[in-house]
């Protein structure tokens, strides 16, 4: 089942969609500003945005640029009241896949969220993931740093997985707990800690760093 993000500050014109796409068995979130935005598409957990511009906090275009610069490539759809051909441009080469005006007809969106999550699908799969001197196989669920081979628990290949998906990204605790062990873990945890050291111990300790009162970063 597809997961989408919807991004949408009315919120009118946010229960209006998703309702339209529930009923048509998608699994949505709705945010309603641009920071939570950026937290929750960062995470990988969704299959497709369908972003608003005119939000609080980051507006969308800068949402959409933030995340096409952590390699975020999941598929965007531009839902807004601007028009013009400068705003659909810019929309466009800032990496939106696809651009709507409103008002809309749900129909006619359905139709593109389809039709992106189809060419998604079609697109070729990264199998390996490869920054520095570390690789990940996801197929086979090998990790190398250097010319070692390293065994991962299972946790500890999603956590890798997580940082080789963005490096150079500092991701907070709060991402890192909500896609390794899911958003109804414990906050106060400190188990996030407990397995950076473990992969820092495994993959050498300069691997992970540390960004004091922000999180951890994997150097890109």
């Amino acid at each position: 089942m597809n997961r989408i993000l919807i991004v949408e500050d009315e919120e009118r014109i946010a229960s209006f969609v998703e309702k339209g796409l529930r009923a048509n068995g998608f699994t949505t979130t709705v945010v309603a500003d641009g920071d939570a935005a950026y937290e929750y598409a960062l995470t990988g957990g969704f299959d497709l945005v369908v972003l608003d511009i005119g939000l609080p906090g980051r507006d969308g275009f800068t949402v959409l640029r933030e995340l096409r610069e952590s390699r975020v490539t999941t598929p965007v759809i531009v839902l807004t009241a601007r028009d013009s051909v400068r705003d659909t441009v810019a929309g466009l080469e800032g990496g939106a896949d696809d651009w709507m005006t409103k008002p809309f007809r749900f129909e006619e969106l359905l139709a593109r969220v389809r039709l992106r999550l189809r060419t998604a699908a079609r697109a070729p799969e990264v199998t390996v993931l490869r920054t520095g001197g570390l690789s990940l196989d996801l197929r086979t669920r090998r990790a190398r740093a250097g010319e070692r081979t390293v065994d991962l628990t299972a946790r500890e290949f999603v956590l890798l997985e997580l940082f080789l998906r963005h490096p150079g990204q500092v991701l907070s605790r709060e991402q890192i707990l909500s896609h390794v062990w899911g958003y109804d873990f414990d906050p106060g945890s400190n188990i996030v800690d407990v397995y950076v050291r473990a992969l820092r111990k495994k993959l050498g300790p300069h691997q992970v760093e540390t960004v004091r009162g922000m999180g951890y970063r994997l150097p890109a």
